[in-house]
């Protein structure tokens, strides 16, 4: 659906993105990841036609978005950090403008219609936009991306500003807009990146550093796939039955850290995952598995680490992708010589 390859963008001698190659396919959903000047809305602004590129080359459903700009952007739904609203507008008002903006060949009412009762704004369709609430905005900003029905979605910062209840609305939005639509998703809140994304692009001094599942990153970055639980009743025979587990390298007890209660650290042999069997071990003792966290990283972790390296070739090489030179054998055996 998306194919970028050696994209370029200089501003001046600025160079903010640095051969930038990826692709993503029909109905996935992407997170685009990076601190701030690490060229995402750059990327973004190119793959929606806002910005020319300097080299390389975007499809976007096979199109090309320099030569066929018009078939290459009548794709595209797009919501801006600050979405594009005309405040003075009625709801209903201002997705008619953009319907006929945009040109589109749908039945005009029936269309806005469902986009309406999609992203629940049913009951302010009527009132002017800048009397609505930042919630109210951001999805009138989110129909404004869905008129014409496009097969992609782009949206920067859709959560930004809003209050806990209006995240996980818009949240809850983005996993059903997800179905049928392909998705890129960019946002510093990296939990809401990990909730509704599969994939990650990580990016970095202009550079894509990382770009896999949030849960392989971690794996590449951590082998350490340990188990902390917590089991009701005392220790007893807990201890050798968990040892039992298909999988299980080692276990250890913790003692005792709530009353009535007892904790275990759980190392798995390499590769395995042994929550299941675990779970199924401490229910065949009759007993409650009252917590079960899990050591691997989180997706901020992994941002973290990333990012924070000295430079863009540390960081693929954390992540295995480049070889860790080794030590020249020669000056070792002429230095035993002398």
């Amino acid at each position: 659906m998306i194919e970028v390859s050696g994209l370029s963008k200089r501003y001046g001698t600025y160079l903010a993105v640095n051969n930038v190659s990826f692709s993503i396919e029909k109905g996935e959903v992407v997170g685009f990841l990076g601190p701030n000047g690490a060229g995402k809305s750059t990327i973004m602004n190119i793959l929606t036609g806002y910005l020319s590129l300097t080299q390389g080359k975007v499809e976007i459903d096979g199109f090309d978005i320099v030569d066929y700009p018009e078939e290459a952007k009548r794709r595209i739904g797009y919501l801006p950090e600050i979405p594009p609203l005309y405040i003075d507008m009625k709801v209903r008002e201002y997705l008619n403008f953009i319907y006929d903006l945009k040109k589109v060949k749908f039945p005009k009412k029936p269309h806005i219609d469902e986009i309406i009762r999609l992203v629940k704004l049913d009951q302010v369709q009527n009132r002017l936009i800048k009397n609505l609430s930042k919630g109210y905005r951001q999805r009138v900003g989110f129909a404004q991306a869905l008129i014409g029905n496009p097969d992609v979605l782009i949206l920067d910062e859709p959560t930004v500003g809003l209050d806990p209840n209006q995240i996980i609305e818009i949240r809850n939005l983005i996993a059903k807009l997800g179905k049928n639509h392909t998705i890129i998703l960019s946002s510093h809140i990296l939990s809401e990146i990990q909730a509704v994304c599969k994939r990650v692009i990580i990016l970095n001094r202009g550079e894509i550093i990382a770009d896999d599942t949030p849960e392989n990153l971690a794996d590449k970055l951590s082998k350490d796939r340990s188990l902390m639980i917590r089991v009701a009743g005392a220790e007893d025979d807990m201890l050798s039955a968990l040892r039992t587990v298909e999988g299980v390298q080692r276990v250890a007890s913790l003692g005792v850290k709530e009353t009535g209660t007892c904790d275990f650290h759980i190392t798995p042999r390499e590769g395995a995952d042994i929550r299941e069997g675990v779970f199924r071990c401490v229910s065949a003792k009759g007993r409650a598995l009252l917590s079960m966290t899990d050591n691997a990283l989180s997706l901020e972790q992994v941002f973290l680490r990333l990012t924070g390296a000295a430079d863009n070739e540390e960081a693929r090489r954390m992540l295995g992708f480049i070889e860790t030179p080794a030590e020249p054998a020669t000056e070792q055996k002429e230095d035993e010589a002398e």
